[in-house]
């Protein structure tokens, strides 16, 4: 039983019991290996949400007939990045055993890695569809396996071969692009068939993970590394809402924003709707 946090995302307030999604902060960037700041993300999050309204006009849905739950941020401890991610597994896994959908926010895209790796304890046949302009296929970066550049590795480590769908990759070392070739379906630079990956995922338990960098910087320059050539707006929104709409999604999470890389707030104010748009979709 998770207690409600005291601030909530917009229209994230009913009981626990009640949820069929459960959202939660990952506020953590001892990763970062440009510009940090996406520890930032969760609390300004919420904040922001309610610069928007509950109602969606592009669904003609509204979140306030609907049931979510917001059970907070757990405290992570910087400079044990094991530990994090043992936390973020934890809460996770307490989502999931109840019978609800955990709705992750980072946080930097390693949280990701601690998610996968409770959700493929309960679904043994897991899938993951990954929105994204960084490839985070390395094998290690700086000497770290444990990274934001290698967290799509370590799922791939979980989850084997062919059960990474990615979209919008646009930056990556030759190797990342190489593995990529052997062992998930890599769609490069926009979000062109998508369609025929969610046909062959339908039926299937899915993970979705989305680093708002796949956003061009000229919609989301709020992010450590932003990478110019991204999607529009419109073009993520309405690629979601199809996959949270037509797929069977177990759990999912938004990172990478970093509020104090666009002190216009442009980028948040991007995030919140995007969440929102999922969470109305699922």
């Amino acid at each position: 039983m998770l207690n409600k946090n005291v601030q909530t995302f917009i229209a994230c307030d009913c009981e626990y019991d009640d949820a069929e999604i459960v959202l939660f902060g990952a506020g953590f960037d001892g990763t970062a290996s440009f510009r940090p700041g996406t520890r930032f993300a969760p609390q300004t999050i919420r904040s922001e949400s309610f610069g928007i309204e509950t109602y969606s006009p592009y669904q003609d849905k509204d979140m306030t007939d609907m049931r979510f739950f917001d059970s907070g941020d757990p405290e992570l401890p910087f400079g044990n990045t094991e530990r994090v991610l043992d936390i973020i597994k934890e809460r996770t896994k307490t989502i999931l055993d109840d019978g609800k959908l955990p709705f992750m926010i980072g946080g930097e895209h390693l949280v990701t890695l601690g998610a996968v790796r409770a959700a493929a304890e309960k679904y043994k046949d897991l899938y993951i569809l990954h929105f994204d302009a960084h490839a985070d296929l390395r094998e290690e970066y700086l000497g770290e396996k444990l990274s934001h550049a290698c967290v799509l590795r370590r799922c791939h480590e979980i989850v084997g071969d062919g059960h990474i769908f990615q979209f919008g990759i646009r930056s990556g070392d030759r190797e990342e692009f190489a593995f990529a070739r052997e062992h998930t379906f890599m769609h490069k630079f926009d979000l062109d068939g998508l369609k025929d990956a969610a046909a062959a995922l339908e039926g299937k338990n899915v993970y979705l993970t989305v680093d708002l960098d796949v956003l061009d910087p000229s919609v989301f320059p709020g992010t450590g590394t932003p990478e110019a050539g991204g999607v529009t707006f419109e073009e993520l929104r309405q690629a979601l809402t199809f996959c949270c709409g037509r797929l069977d999604i177990i759990g999912c999470d938004v990172n990478e924003l970093s509020p104090p890389c666009d002190q216009s707030g442009v980028s948040t104010a991007a995030a919140c709707k995007i969440i929102r748009e999922m969470l109305i979709a699922l």
